[in-house]
Parts: structure tokens; sequence; C-alpha cells
């Protein structure tokens, strides 16, 4: 793949390849909290809602909130809002299945 030889992050078909030590650092850095890795887990296996996530790893709503968030800037999950039984619900999933770094790159 052409483009995983540039620094960057490149998505496709449920992929992330990543290239370039800043990139990895960036990507790493989103990936390097324990409470993070427990979600990715809980989110492998299908959508999950706010409350559930917050639920089974034993955080508050705000936290787990933002530590979804760090994981959307990375653009490893996605949210979307739903209706709910009491106004709305936030639904998460994952965008990719698979991550891919490439620690030796091409220089231009």
């Amino acid at each position: 793949m052409e483009e995983f030889t540039k620094e960057g992050v490149v998505e496709r078909e449920g992929v992330m390849y990543v290239g370039g030590h800043r990139s990895v650092a960036r990507l790493a850095s989103a990936l390097a909290n324990e409470t993070r890795a427990k979600i990715i887990e809980l989110l492998a296996t299908g959508p999950k809602d706010l409350d559930y996530i917050a639920r089974e790893i034993k955080q508050s709503k705000a936290n787990v909130s933002s530590q979804i968030r760090r994981l959307e800037e990375a653009g490893i999950v996605e949210s979307v809002y739903l209706p709910g039984e009491r106004g709305i619900k936030k639904m998460v999933k994952m965008r990719v299945s698979k991550i891919v770094f490439n620690l030796s790159i091409e220089r231009d």
C-alpha cells in the first residue's frame, strides 16, 4: 500500500494503517490507558451504550465519556446519539477492527 509508506493515518476496509513516528506516537498515546483499553475490549463484540460501558468498567459516565472522546479523536471509535427511554442515548462502536503500525517509512 503506497500510502502506508508515508507519515500519517490511512483507513481502508476497517483497518487503520499508521506510519511515521508522529502518527504512531499520537495513536499509541490514545491507546496507552487501561480504561480506554477496557472500552475497546467491550466494543470489540459490538456497539454498546455509554451507561453499559460505565457499569461494566465501574467508572463514572463522565469519565467514560471523556475516554471515548479521546478514542474518537484518534479515529478508533465513533458515537451516535439515539432516542432513549429518558432523553437521548449515546451508542459507541468501533470504526476499525485492526490497527497496523509501520515503524519504518520511506522518507522523501
